[in-house]
């Protein structure tokens, strides 16, 4: 009963505040977000496990990058690795440096604590960003796929990342942030004979399923690959949007390509919609009513150094005007994979060492 009040509670906030904000010209996203904060506990606190809700809700990021696999072959994808591999690592390399200068300058933590940081503020939001180009049709313009491209390198560029947070607390296994490089190497090649194998192994799976002529059995099926390869690749460290995102490409020249996408889009309409009012019902309104300036300043700040950034790097890839402008724009914000990683720092006890 109590499952069935919350996801009555979902859908009125979703129904009523995404439609206004899609008519103000504000975007749906915009409008699943401000749903969440009027809903959560620092608002009308009518839904109170939001980190349930949150985990639930990444499928829809999951399933997002899964469909953007399906669109994008093999042989594109080889195509666009001198910019996903030379502009993003421009991209994350400047902004972390930036970044972690400044928060060195301003905060005075230890080099390599503030590095870390930086690196982390250089990610963005693969779920906000790719939802909103997608929303306005920009991903099929040059500033939306190099947009693409660098949340691609971002997502891969998580698991080092992760690997130097244990070097923070000084390797110690305590600290629970230990990085087992075996149990990652071993991962890794499972994951690899997966992408080698995975395009025959996967479509001789469909043509087995189709047989049956049961549509929920394909539907489900389609589901259990794009989980099972989320969970493979979270299981050796890396993304689960980059592992539904590898079987997208894996079938993007399959006959079932269509039939895949037209399945998937109704879960990943609602699940993204979900995830994105869970992030807001996380919004701690009352901290930005204690020190609005501060929050502000960090915000733009932030936004501030990875636009020039962007700007710049979109100025090198030669895009016309307002290309360069709309990249910066498009991805300029953080990521909420920054929250992981800060609870991990913490874990090491730094932060709480150094102030």
């Amino acid at each position: 009963m109590e499952f069935l009040n919350a996801v009555l509670i979902f859908l009125l906030a979703a129904i009523i505040a995404v439609p206004i904000f899609k008519i103000l010209g504000l975007g749906a996203v915009l409008g699943y977000l401000c749903a969440g904060i009027v809903i959560g506990p620092f608002g009308l606190n009518l839904i109170h496990d939001v980190e349930h809700i949150l985990h639930l809700s990444e499928l829809g990021v999951v399933l997002l990058l899964f469909i953007i696999g399906l669109e994008l072959q093999p042989s594109r994808l080889w195509a666009l690795r001198q910019s996903i591999f030379v502009w993003g690592s421009v991209q994350m390399l400047l902004s972390a440096l930036l970044l972690g200068a400044l928060i060195k300058l301003l905060l005075g933590l230890p080099l390599m604590l503030a590095m870390v940081i930086g690196f982390t503020l250089s990610l963005s939001s693969t779920a906000f960003a790719l939802q909103m180009l997608a929303e306005r049709g920009e991903l099929t313009y040059r500033f939306g796929r190099s947009a693409f491209t660098i949340l691609l390198f971002q997502d891969i560029a998580v698991v080092p990342l992760l690997a130097l947070i244990p070097l923070l607390g000084g390797g110690n296994a305590e600290s629970g942030a230990g990085f087992d490089a075996k149990a990652f190497f071993a991962g890794l090649i499972i994951v690899i004979t997966i992408i080698v194998s995975g395009r025959f192994l996967l479509q001789q799976f469909l043509r087995r399923v189709t047989r049956s002529g049961v549509q929920e059995i394909m539907t489900a099926s389609t589901l259990l690959i794009v989980i099972g390869m989320a969970l493979i690749f979270g299981h050796v460290g890396l993304s689960m949007a980059l592992g539904a995102f590898m079987a997208g490409v894996l079938l993007a020249e399959s006959e079932f390509r269509h039939q895949l996408e037209a399945d998937i889009q109704p879960f990943k309409g609602l699940l993204l919609g979900l995830f994105f009012i869970a992030v807001g019902m996380t919004v701690n309104i009352s901290l930005v009513r204690e020190v609005p300036l501060q929050i502000l300043l960090a915000c733009t700040l932030l936004m501030s150094i990875k636009a020039t950034v962007l700007f710049f790097i979109g100025r090198l890839q030669g895009l016309s005007s307002p290309g360069p402008r709309r990249l910066a724009l498009s991805i300029s914000q953080g990521g909420e994979f920054a929250f992981v990683v800060f609870a991990m720092i913490l874990s090491t006890g730094q932060l709480l060492l150094t102030f």
